[in-house]
């Protein structure tokens, strides 16, 4: 276990979190909308026919995988506002550490995503490291995975996330 690392914190790593489905399926109107956003005019996305030659049909962008998981501000019943990436935000708390920014990211592609999927998605605590202090303050760096997968059971893609959880430094 990392130095002064909560034993609550040490037990979630390697640990599936927050497993929910979307709120809604993939939809070709959200799709073309993130396209438009960036002028994003590849045929794959836009043309039915060079779809089907090249991917069997419609498929997401992928750059919109985390898109079908953003939470609307507003959902009918709902009484706690949701927040992605909540693994982040609870270690912030936990830690004691009131500031963090995320250092880096990357994806990771398997299946296409297509409209009418409804994708899964869980959340995998990787690391925690020791403390370690920077130019900004002192903190620990934390390692995040999420995982989506479609209805069938299929891996469509992952996000590693490291973050950076610190108290600022005082000037």
């Amino acid at each position: 276990m990392s130095e002064g690392l909560a034993s609550e914190v040490a037990a979630w790593i390697g640990q599936p979190r927050y497993e929910e489905a979307g709120e809604f399926d993939v939809e070709r109107g959200y799709m073309l909308t993130s396209l438009a956003s960036v002028e994003n005019g590849n045929p794959l996305f836009w043309d039915e026919r060079v779809a089907k030659e090249v991917a069997g049909g419609w498929i997401a962008p992928p750059t919109t995988l985390s898109l079908w998981f953003r939470p609307h501000s507003f959902a009918p019943g709902r009484s706690e506002p949701k927040q992605p990436l909540q693994v982040h935000f609870d270690l912030k708390r936990v830690l004691g550490l009131p500031e963090a920014v995320m250092t880096d990211n990357e994806i990771v592609f398997y299946e296409p995503v297509r409209p009418g999927d409804r994708l899964t998605t869980r959340q995998i605590l990787r690391s925690v490291s020791e403390p370690k202090t920077t130019r900004i303050g002192s903190g620990r760096f934390w390692v995040i995975d999420v995982e989506y997968v479609n209805q069938r059971g299929e891996l469509v893609g992952r996000e590693s996330y490291t973050g950076f959880g610190y108290v600022k430094r005082s000037a």
